[in-house]
């Protein structure tokens, strides 16, 4: 059986200064960073397969690339609310955000109960995380009616005036996603960015700017049929 242990050896053979380096200029920091890149990683989780045992093991280990490999193998459907707020504390760069986000989280039976919830969070990166929750399944829940996104609407009205660059970027992500969804929400979405770009606020401002800038891009319109 694979141990966290075994899994630091593998890592200590892919390890890249050169890419950490690089990595950090693009704001993926923290407190152990390999430089492993993504393909190699997503490599070696296919390697280990589901293992929700040593995915908890390799969280203990405050690493970028133990803790994304924990995203990947860990399996959702033994992930609690408890414990996804647990690790999202503990998230130190945008990168292990995100990639917890679409390789986990979003797969948990508590996505959009979570992307509620988080939304009024103070932590930088739990809030971020909720924003990422609610872009990622207005990509993914092709079947979910319009009205679960309008829902979304007021909160990322509200999450635009953070002004945190991980948040207010995670903000418009999601109203940029919703928006993108089909002409209705398109709609809806671009009059909650024109909102946000007369607000007083100016991380609210730059919310709806980027999104209205995309949102009523030609090529959004037509694909759309708007």
């Amino acid at each position: 059986m694979t141990s966290s242990a075994d899994v630091v050896v593998r890592l200590e053979e892919l390890r890249d200064p050169e890419a950490s380096a690089a990595m950090a200029r693009y704001g993926i920091t923290g407190s152990c960073v390999y430089g492993v890149k993504m393909p190699a990683l997503r490599r070696l989780a296919k390697e280990l397969g589901t293992s929700h045992e040593l995915a908890l093991d390799l969280w203990e280990l405050p690493c970028r690339e133990t803790r994304i490999l924990a995203g990947l193998i860990a399996d959702p459907e033994r992930m609690s609310p408890p414990l996804m707020l647990s690790w999202a504390k503990e998230f130190d760069s945008w990168e292990v955000c995100d990639q917890m986000v679409m390789n986990l989280f979003d797969h948990s039976r508590y996505n959009y109960q979570l992307a509620v919830q988080w939304s009024t969070r103070r932590e930088e990166f739990v809030k971020r995380a909720a924003y990422a929750l609610m872009a990622q399944r207005a990509v993914r829940d092709k079947e979910a009616p319009d009205r679960v996104f309008r829902a979304l609407l007021p909160l990322i009205e509200t999450g635009a005036a953070d002004g945190r660059p991980y948040v207010k970027k995670a903000v418009s992500w999601a109203l940029r996603n919703i928006g993108k969804r089909n002409a209705e929400l398109n709609r809806a979405a671009v009059e909650t960015a024109r909102t946000l770009k007369s607000a007083p606020d100016p991380g609210a401002r730059w919310v709806g700017a980027d999104a209205f800038r995309e949102l009523t891009s030609p090529a959004i319109r037509r694909r759309l049929g708007l």
